[in-house]
């Protein structure tokens, strides 16, 4: 028997450029995208304005998505993320010779 050895173990998720969590924030934004044209359908409002909508947001999204994609690369946006999320510096307000005595708790 003879099999082909897949050489694409251990590389990034790639769909016509997107790269890994891209292609997630993707088909989600798709999806919510169609769930809101449903929703807005379902609800009366004119089938001209919903395809307006559908068109617009979709557009915007895979404009977006591309952007993200090449502004901050595979694991880029996670980073940035990350980075908002830590403190700038740490602050300390305890006098110097207090930081250095030992608390006794009994």
């Amino acid at each position: 028997m003879n099999f082909e050895i897949n050489k694409g173990i251990g590389r990034n998720v790639e769909f016509k450029g997107l790269e890994s969590q891209y292609l997630f924030v993707f088909a989600a934004g798709l999806l919510a995208v169609f769930v809101v044209f449903v929703i807005l359908y379902m609800a009366g409002v004119n089938q001209w304005v919903c395809i307006g909508f559908g068109v617009t947001a979709a557009t915007l999204l895979v404009w977006l998505t591309f952007r993200l994609n090449a502004k901050y690369g595979t694991h880029g946006l996670m980073k940035a993320a990350a980075r908002k999320r830590h403190p700038r510096y740490v602050l300390n307000r305890l006098k110097i010779p207090r930081l250095f005595t030992k608390n006794k708790k009994e």
